[in-house]
């Protein structure tokens, strides 16, 4: 099927944005806002309208998803909904406003729900620092089928999370399997939306990211 022409300006700025990232730019490569601007001079808005394919299941990552990039660059990634086909350029979900993007961050407390990382905190083991935005995260409920809610996740892991679902039937599952000491306990976390780690704990999950060798002579000490 032969593709409209992006230079076509009876068709809409977003339309020709489209056609202009796969038949120019081409999937999994880097375009800056300049390359926007020289595509379409005279054109207003032009980069907002890059942005807004992304209503549409395109994906455009910046370096707040692909830490590779600069601050002025964008990866085209993957073409979503043909927009420029008649009747394909309905949303398939509303944008994230400004408020609502205050509202999760507030209520996650400001911190990734992935890995618990704040804004401006630095990764372990790097000199790169975090940043919060807000994910739209699949979750499979126990009934009605699946939905899709927002939570505050850091760059890191909206990139190593994309595509993944919570599947909180089965959480659910196994809440009821618990004794009730357990559950308390874990009742007791949940309404502090924390939890304390005894020294035994965090000496397990350093001892769990030690090579083999390591490990034994771990062990050896312990014993």
């Amino acid at each position: 099927m032969t593709l409209p022409s992006w230079t076509d300006t009876k068709l809409g700025t977003m339309k020709r944005a489209a056609l202009w990232l796969v038949t120019v730019v081409g999937e999994d490569n880097v375009f800056t806002k300049e390359d926007v601007k020289d595509a379409f001079p005279g054109v207003s808005q032009a980069d907002r309208r890059v942005r807004d394919l992304r209503d549409h299941g395109w994906q455009i990552d910046t370096n707040r998803e692909d830490a590779s990039l600069g601050q002025h660059e964008q990866r085209f990634v993957k073409q979503g909904a043909p927009v420029w086909e008649p009747g394909k350029a309905a949303k398939s979900g509303a944008s994230i406003t400004q408020t609502q993007r205050r509202d999760v961050l507030a209520r996650d407390g400001h911190l990734c729900r992935s890995c618990g990382i704040a804004p401006g905190e630095t990764y372990a083991g790097s000199y790169e620092s975090a940043q919060l935005d807000i994910a739209r995260r699949a979750v499979k409920q126990p009934v009605g089928g699946e939905t899709v809610e927002l939570v505050a996740e850091c760059n890191r892991c909206r990139v190593g999370g994309r595509g993944q679902a919570a599947d909180l039937n089965a959480i659910l599952g196994r809440v009821g399997r618990l004794g009730a000491l357990e559950r308390s306990l874990l009742l007791s976390w949940v309404e502090q939306d924390k939890r304390e780690f005894s020294a035994a704990e965090e000496l397990w999950a350093a001892y769990r990211t030690l090579p083999a060798e390591s490990r034994a002579k771990f062990r050896e000490a312990l014993a």
